[in-house]
């Protein structure tokens, strides 16, 4: 069992009238979370529902408020899990509220389901969304000698909480490739009523050998034989199903800087390494850089979310080669980081410690990371 960062503020934001959403990929924690919280709340009357349940998802979506009333009555918190499977839930939810207003609602939704767009607009001012990925750093309760020590399976076989619990390597690896072949496509393809599973593995193994380097949609449309529009569309997809985030060139405009072509990352390295079939150790390995970057940008990115410290996040590269990893802006502040694994330094780029004089500069290694994701 972990103890998740969002659990307080998920606790605190149950309120009567209101709801809150979680969602994210799926087998990262949501129901367990869920779970958690109802079993805290001991002096509370909480219904707990799963929306993948044939007569759950009817009454919930029957949008008859004598259905709501009957089914909530004596309770003060309503659970709902796995939230996407109920048709027209955000109405549901509305409707909900407005006429049970002593209810405090809880729903999940995995990434097959924007529950944003979904139940955004009806109750702004009524809702608080939050999201969750595969265990942040921080969350493994890993003190600083087992981080350490524990570091190159992270980078091999990620953070997912499963995945974390499993000692044995092979049952590790097979984990991770269920998660692949099963729910990371699922969920991809029920988010816009996809058909193709082939083409999103294919796409997904080019950005996994890209990891970290600027991309070209057109050079991904020609791999792939299909159009820029296609490339666009199915990566939007994927940052919606927490598969992959983006990052953007960082630019002040000034004339050298490159700002055009995102590069794109993995929430989650044990997933990375699963499209790639490659479980080697570091040693065996001649992309450990990646690793390295993708590791200490999406567990940065973790931490700061669940801190709630509303960072902004870049790279920064000229048109001659000079280059920093990451860039964070947090209360009009710089900070600049480049990733070494081992226990390499850099310097920093001349044009950058030029123009941005007050930004702080720091190379993250094998020794100091366990202070920068803390």
């Amino acid at each position: 069992m972990f103890e998740r960062k969002l659990q307080q503020s998920l606790v605190e934001n149950l309120k009567p009238g209101h709801v809150t959403a979680l969602f994210g990929a799926r087998r990262t924690g949501k129901t367990t979370l869920m779970q958690l919280i109802a079993a805290g709340l001991e002096s509370k009357s909480v219904l707990l529902l799963n929306g993948e349940d044939y007569d759950t998802a009817r009454l919930i979506a029957s949008l008859r408020v004598e259905n709501y009333k009957n089914l909530t009555a004596g309770y003060d918190f309503l659970f709902i899990d796995e939230a996407q499977n109920i048709p027209d839930i955000g109405k549901a939810l509305k409707l909900i509220v407005d006429t049970q207003p002593h209810l405090a609602v809880f729903a999940t939704g995995s990434s097959s389901f924007d529950l944003k767009n979904e139940i955004g607009e009806p109750l702004t001012g009524r809702s608080r969304f939050y999201s969750i990925y595969p265990l942040s750093f921080s969350e493994t309760g890993l003190d600083y000698l087992s981080a350490i020590k524990s570091l190159p399976q992270i980078l091999i076989y990620g953070t997912y909480p499963q995945v974390m619990l499993e000692d044995n390597l092979k049952e590790k690896r097979h984990i991770l490739e269920s998660i692949r072949n099963g729910y990371l496509i699922k969920d991809v393809l029920q988010l816009d009523n996809l058909k193709d599973s082939h083409f999103i593995m294919n796409l997904l193994r080019q950005l996994a050998f890209q990891t970290g380097n600027d991309t070209s949609y057109s050079e991904l449309a020609s791999n792939l034989g299909t159009t820029v529009k296609t490339i666009k569309r199915y990566l939007d997809i994927l940052e919606k199903a927490f598969v992959i985030f983006s990052l953007y060139g960082f630019s002040r405009n000034l004339r050298k800087e490159f700002n055009k072509s995102p590069r794109f990352y993995f929430w989650d390295n044990g997933v990375r390494n699963a499209l790639i079939s490659n479980f080697n150790p570091p040693e065996q390995r001649d992309d450990m850089g990646k690793l390295w970057e993708n590791f200490c940008i999406s567990e940065r990115i973790k931490k700061q979310r669940y801190a709630e410290t509303f960072s902004n996040f870049w790279f920064w590269r000229t048109y001659d080669q000079q280059e920093i990893d990451l860039i964070e802006e947090m209360d009009g502040h710089l900070f600049a980081w480049e990733f070494k694994w081992g226990n390499k330094q850099s310097k920093i780029p001349k044009s950058f410690a030029e123009n941005y004089p007050a930004a702080h500069y720091q190379t993250i290694n094998h020794d100091s990371f366990p202070d920068f994701l803390k």
